[in-house]
């Protein structure tokens, strides 16, 4: 790993909007942006934490994909989330003091440095800044939740699908194409985040493209019927809005 004592300029980041809370004066950012005096590259197939590793910083990702994984009981990984630029990875570390995950860049990638007793100091002093760092919290957790919900009840192709608008909604987010993305992960690794066998991902994929709902190139996916891929994600609530149709032109 390559690590580069440069000032980062959050305040013109393009991902500011992203990773950092809005309304901090002035006076604060330039605080900041002296907390978050470094960033660390880090080559694709190579870890920025491992298990066990003593944590000391939350990662704002500047550039790139990762994945965070543990090795189950019989050695295998076991995906347990995909990270991209303006997310912040590394909170697994906090409640042990060590990191209770690998991070492994998908590509080459680039990160902002928080050292966490610093950030801890500025959120008492700044309340944007406290109430962004629980929002974040938060929203692992949740995502936590959802990752239990894809596992728990929903069949192969319900998981792909949600999978899939998750990833482009995110990338849309960061001023990408609604219908367009490359994935940076194998399927090998998407049926490891899903718990699907890398066969059901392939196959899936394939009755995708059949149905015309998406078209495949490599790792490039153009989703070709949203709402399709929409009602294969969320079938209830398809159903639901067909009965709904169906009485408005019934009355």
């Amino acid at each position: 790993m390559d690590i580069q004592s440069l000032k980062v300029a959050c305040s013109s980041c393009n991902l500011r909007e992203l990773c950092l809370p809005m309304g901090l004066s002035a006076p604060e950012m330039v605080r900041l942006e002296d907390v978050v005096s470094n960033r660390r590259r880090v080559k694709r197939g190579a870890a920025l934490f491992t298990i066990g590793e003593p944590f000391t910083a939350l990662y704002a990702v500047r550039s790139g994909f990762f994945k965070t994984c543990v090795t189950s009981i019989d050695g295998r990984d076991q995906v347990t989330g995909f990270q991209m630029m303006g997310e912040i990875i590394g909170m697994d570390g906090i409640v042990h003091d060590q990191h209770a995950c690998d991070a492994v860049a998908l590509e080459d990638a680039e990160v902002c440095v928080l050292p966490f007793d610093k950030i801890e100091q500025l959120s008492r002093e700044f309340s944007a800044l406290q109430h962004h760092v629980h929002k974040i919290m938060s929203r692992e957790i949740v995502r936590d939740q959802s990752v239990m919900l894809l596992l728990g009840t929903m069949r192969a192709e319900e998981r792909l699908a949600a999978f899939l608008l998750n990833l482009v909604q995110r990338l849309h987010a960061r001023g990408f194409s609604q219908s367009e993305l490359v994935l940076r992960m194998t399927r090998e690794e998407i049926g490891s985040y899903l718990g699907m066998k890398l066969e059901t991902v392939s196959r899936t994929f394939s009755r995708f493209m059949d149905d015309d709902i998406i078209e495949v190139k490599q790792r490039y996916v153009l989703i070709k019927d949203t709402q399709g891929l929409e009602a294969l994600a969320n079938p209830h609530a398809a159903a639901g809005n067909a009965k709904a149709e169906r009485n408005i032109s019934a009355s």
